[in-house]
């Protein structure tokens, strides 16, 4: 389901009792189009995000966590001007639309009371935020400006007016009365998802087909189906995630046309919490692909070339097994010099090594008999040159492809602010130009995540490789016990005892499986080992080791799972 007007109604019901008459104590823009807001309220800190994403546009509070970048944007300055402080008085929805004004009761500097509205536009790629003085209808600030050569209907800038999103022609459901939903529903010869949406406000396209598919199924009781639908939305206490032919959807009640045909059916009794879940991966995902294209760009080069590298090394090599037939060719034309004519593109001549079996070989018309021989002498040499290296080439070249790999693993298993890490260690490896005008800060010292079994023994994840060698070959004892995935790239999990039971290694193994390439395969084979068998080489890239003595595992990676071990257990 799409955040349609329906939603953004039950969501400002949900959020008034918790916000209304809190005070924002902090403001964060953490990425382009989304803000947070930190409200205190009922002795709580609750973290507000307002997402003008073209995809994913909401409204919710949230758990999430979120890195704030170095320098804050114009935008979240203006916010922290004119709210930091206020006191939210106010959630409303321009009826059924997918516009929420949140407004705020603050004093300006001469001690005056001043409302201040900020408008959160859901519409798509449309979607925006503005800050509005509620007194003088201008425009404050917006979080993505509009002139007139990108909209001749409304301009989007600081001291424009607010003109607001053109309204819509239709009937709000929360308005109109019994009977005129009665007289609207019986004109109409039949029912589906655009015919309902002409007639109603603020419907997704999930929630038409829903009260269209009622209605199809009792096109005698109109008026009963209309009511039963009213009564769900108003009075729902239960919402769900819905999983079907492996994609996710969410619903506020219970829509029976998707029910008996969903995979999975996840109850919330929170529109909050049902967000959270929802967009939990996804949003990430989309952060990281939006922020870490450039990276992602570079390294997928980078693999280009390394591959079409070793392709090149491999047929080199592949060659280098005729060397020994070049020399003979070119020993062939030397003996038999004298009855090779110039000028001729081929000769047959009896090839002692093999009993004087006739041998074909190629030539070069314009040169001599003893021309030709040197020239076949000359690529036996830079064969057998080659050869001497070749090998170790191709090993250098499979480690730099396994290490590229491992990197674009952890870019797509990355949450926002573990992306600066990667690319630090990239500029370390020499991918990446470090900037020559770079602000010099104290960087926080990376640390692994902390997971624990279900016996309270603890467990470290690196989320990267110079997290991965500094946890192995530092942090973790030489008693200690190390997974990661076999022949995957993924992160290295410490068990922190010499003596874990089998459930702690099994509980470990779904660790190394999650973060892991290979995180949704049914079976991800697991290495176990104690890292005193554990050594790196000379040379190595970061997070590569080699290791003998393990124990293979086969674990199905589950989220769930790793969201429990994720909690310490109450001792």
């Amino acid at each position: 389901m799409s955040f349609d007007g329906i939603f953004t109604h039950l969501m400002i019901e949900e959020l008034k009792p918790i916000l209304l008459n809190g005070r924002i104590n902090k403001l964060h823009q953490p990425y382009p189009n989304e803000v947070v807001l930190v409200i205190r309220s009922q002795g709580k800190n609750h973290k507000l995000l307002l997402s003008a994403h073209p995809s994913y546009a909401r409204i919710q509070l949230t758990t999430m966590t979120y890195a704030n970048p170095d320098t804050p944007p114009n935008f979240i300055m203006m916010l922290r001007k004119y709210l930091e402080g206020a006191i939210l008085t106010e959630i409303s929805q321009l009826e059924n639309d997918r516009v929420v004004h949140f407004t705020f009761s603050k004093r300006d500097e001469l001690g005056d009371l001043q409302s201040i509205v900020l408008v959160v536009e859901l519409m798509g790629r449309h979607s925006t935020i503005l800050l509005l003085n509620q007194e003088t209808g201008k425009i404050l600030d917006a979080i993505k400006h509009i002139g007139s050569s990108q909209n001749s209907y409304r301009w989007l800038i600081p001291g424009a007016d607010y003109i607001a999103p053109p309204k819509q022609e239709k009937e709000n459901p929360y308005q109109i009365s019994e009977l005129e939903a009665f007289h609207l529903l019986s004109k109409q010869p039949e029912f589906t998802a655009k015919s309902i949406q002409a007639l109603f406000q603020g419907f997704g396209r999930d929630t038409a087909e829903e009260l269209a598919y009622r209605l199809n199924k009792r096109p005698q009781e109109r008026l009963a189906v209309w009511q039963e639908f009213y009564h769900e939305i108003s009075t729902f206490q239960t919402s769900y995630l819905v999983e079907q032919n492996q994609k996710e959807a969410f619903h506020p009640f219970r829509f029976i046309s998707v029910e008996n045909q969903a995979d999975a059916l996840t109850a919330f009794t929170s529109l909050n919490e049902l967000l959270d879940a929802f967009y939990h991966e996804k949003a990430e995902k989309d952060r990281v692909k939006q922020q870490g294209s450039e990276l992602v760009k570079k390294i997928e080069n980078e693999l280009k070339r390394n591959q079409l590298k070793l392709k090149k090394r491999e047929e080199t090599l592949a060659a280098s097994a005729s060397s020994e037939e070049l020399r003979q060719k070119g020993e062939l034309l030397t003996t038999f010099q004298h009855n090779v004519t110039r000028g001729v593109d081929t000769i047959d001549l009896p090839n002692y090594y093999i009993e004087d079996q006739p041998t074909t070989i190629a030539l070069d018309p314009s040169l001599t008999p003893i021309q030709n021989a040197q020239k076949y002498f000359q690529k036996y040499q830079k064969l057998r040159n080659a050869v001497k290296l070749i090998d170790a080439q191709i090993a250098e070249t499979k480690q730099e492809i396994a290490y590229l790999e491992s990197v674009l693993s952890q870019l797509e298993l990355a949450q926002p602010f573990e992306l600066p890490l990667i690319k630090e260690e990239l500029i370390a490896e020499g991918y990446i130009k470090r900037p020559t005008k770079q602000v010099k800060r104290q960087e926080k010292k990376s640390q692994p995540s902390r997971y624990y079994a279900s016996d309270g023994t603890e467990l470290l994840v690196g989320k990267n490789n110079l997290q991965n060698d500094q946890l192995t070959l530092r942090t973790a004892k030489k008693t200690d016990y190390w997974l990661h995935a076999k022949n995957i790239p993924g992160s290295h999990v410490i068990i922190r005892s010499d003596d874990p039971s089998e459930e702690t290694i099994l509980e470990a193994a779904e660790l190394a499986g999650y973060f892991s390439k290979y995180r949704h395969s049914a079976q991800v084979p697991i290495d176990c080992v104690q890292v005193k068998h554990i050594k790196k080489t000379n040379g190595a890239k970061p997070g590569f080791v080699i290791y003998e003595n393990q124990t293979t595992y086969f674990v199905t990676p589950e989220e769930a799972v790793v969201a429990k071990l994720a909690q310490k257990p109450i001792s």
